[in-house]
């Protein structure tokens, strides 16, 4: 089983990009495509607390559908609210993003991918 694990959307370009970079580098990874298999809550926020980046990183308040909904979200909005926003709207998770077991990276830029190679 791979080590890493890469959420990905093949719609999403950037998330495309990280996934060629990945196969480029030859790293071993699974693909979880999250709108298919949502990430629950606990999962969610397993990534956020083992990233480095702030919990509303991963939260794509730009996205139209985050408007339409009438969503807001605090910028210090804290990890255990941030994953309950993303499982129930997994469209708006941040993507794409790669984790090992005790580190998680959002690829924006697809390079900050590399930080786990």
């Amino acid at each position: 089983m791979a080590a890493l694990k890469l959420y990905h959307n093949p719609r999403c370009s950037k998330s495309r990009e990280a996934l060629a970079l990945l196969e480029a580098k030859g790293a071993e990874f699974a693909i979880v495509e999250y709108l298919k298999n949502s990430p629950t809550a606990s999962e969610i926020e397993k990534l956020i607390r083992t990233s480095d980046d702030r919990p509303a990183a991963f939260v794509r308040t730009g996205d139209a559908s985050f408007k339409e909904a009438g969503l807001s979200l605090a910028p210090d909005a804290d990890a255990a609210e941030v994953a309950k926003l993303i499982a129930a709207h997994p469209a708006l998770m941040q993507r794409p993003i790669l984790a090992s077991a005790d580190k998680a990276v959002v690829g924006r830029p697809v390079e900050n991918l590399l930080k786990l190679l």
